[in-house]
Order: C-alpha cells, then structure tokens, then sequence
C-alpha cells in the first residue's frame, strides 16, 4: 500500500452502499486515518474501519437540507492537513464519478497540499449489477453513457443535449436524477426514444434497503410504478433491464442459499 504521510488528504471512494465493496486501499486509508470527513451517502459501517479516536465529521449535502458549501468543506481538508493531520475525505461510490471530488482535488492542488485520489466503486456499475443488472451485454449495448440531470444549482442541466444522448447511446445511466425522473422520462421519448423501452430505478443499491422498480420510458414519464421508491437511486434506460428479472432472481436466489447455509 503507498504510504498514508501525516499533512496530507486521501480522496477515497467509499462505495454504492455494501461495506463489502470497499477497496483494500480504502479500509487502508480509513485504518491510519486521523480526521474522516464524511458524505451523507457513506455507509456507517464502513466508517466502523476507522480508528476508534478518530476524528469524524460529517459534511454531507442532501437535497433540501442546509448542508456546508463545497468551498467550506475544502476548507476544512486544507486546514486539517496543515495541522499534520492524515485526512481521509470518503465519499459514497467513486470520487471522481459526479461526485465533486475532482473539485476538492483543484482546491487542494491550489493550496499547495498533497492528496491521492482512491478509486471506488461506482453505484451506476456497481449498484446496478447488485439488482441484476449489468451494464453492458454483448448482445444489448456496445456503449453506454453516464449522466447527471443536475447543473451546480440542482435544477435540470440545459448542457444536456437529449437529441444526442437519445441516439448516441443504447444504454443511460441517470445519477442523481430521482426528483427528475418524469422530466427526463419526458425528454428522451421528446428525442426518439421508444414508449416501450426497459427502465430500471433501483434504489439504496446494494443495501439491505435495496428497492428496483421495472417499467417502461412511458410509464415512467407517467409517473407509474415508483410510487414509495426513495432516493437515493439510480435510473437506467436501455435493453440490459431486461436481463433483471433473471440475473437478479439468480443472485437473489444465491444470496438466500447461503443465508441458510450460515444458519
């Protein structure tokens, strides 16, 4: 493992939600940390990996709640490593994945203090396949495209080009795109997409909260079929839905097997 040097700041992935899926570099990182500064999306568990006199903030933003600016939380990991701190800064699934961690990197390059950045996995891979559903498939998508409906301001970004989107890609996967999920749904069948195609919301992934909804572009702009799904959650628009009902079955199955293998 590389060394974890007093003075400086870890970027670290946490994960789409099972303490499982965190890297050994992460459970490294949150082993010799001295200050964690947490995301509202970080499984309490997983912070259970770092030391007992530790220090943990919490600095999460959620919709609608009163929640630290993006300048003050960097402003925290700059002063924190100034006092010689290991700060480890664990966000859920990658960093570097609409997670503003590429932001919180400028900052610290700006400030002259030393940081890595620790890959994790992605809920839009990760909690995907949790809910039997893969992301790409031979015989589906030979690409794939990944999204967020916000702009910096929480509203629907007018960056996106949904013409483009709609043809460009067989397979979307919409991150934080919960509260929009109607307007999205609207917007793609707008640019072409078909009423009938497969859509997935799978929400808490791969949490003992797990919910995954199946329906379709129509429906879903409808708002059918998701009603008592709560964010956090992911929306995947393509022909790998499909594949949910027997690959999720399958591990679903699986998972029950060994329960009662343990007991």
């Amino acid at each position: 493992m590389p060394p974890f040097l007093p003075g400086t700041v870890w970027l670290v992935g946490a994960g789409p939600g099972d303490p499982g899926l965190v890297t050994l570099q992460a459970a490294w990182a949150l082993a010799q940390a001295d200050a964690v500064y947490f995301d509202a999306l970080v499984n309490e568990e997983v912070l259970r990996l770092a030391r007992d006199d530790c220090e943990r903030v919490f600095v999460g933003k959620r919709a609608g709640c009163p929640s630290p600016k993006q300048s003050e939380i960097t402003a925290l990991l700059i002063s924190s490593a100034r006092a010689g701190k290991r700060v480890v800064r664990l966000k859920g699934g990658d960093p570097y994945v609409f997670g503003r961690g590429a932001e919180e990197a400028q900052g610290l390059v700006a400030a002259g203090t030393r940081f890595r950045a620790s890959p994790g996995v992605t809920a839009g891979v990760g909690g995907l396949a949790a809910a039997g559903i893969p992301v790409t498939h031979r015989d589906v998508n030979q690409s794939v495209t990944f999204l967020t409906a916000h702009d910096a301001k929480g509203a629907l970004s007018e960056r996106l080009d949904w013409t483009a989107l709609s043809a460009g890609a067989p397979v979307l996967v919409v991150y934080m795109g919960f509260r929009l999920m109607r307007v999205i749904a609207r917007k793609l069948l707008e640019a072409g997409r078909p009423e009938a195609e497969p859509v997935a919301v799978v929400a808490n992934a791969t949490t003992p909260r797990q919910q995954v909804v199946l329906t379709t572009l129509a429906r879903l702009a409808a708002g059918e079929d998701v009603a008592g799904v709560e964010p956090p959650a992911i929306v995947v628009v393509g022909g790998v839905v499909a594949l949910a009902p027997v690959l999720g079955m399958a591990a679903a199955h699986a998972d029950a097997a060994i329960a009662d293998a343990v007991r």
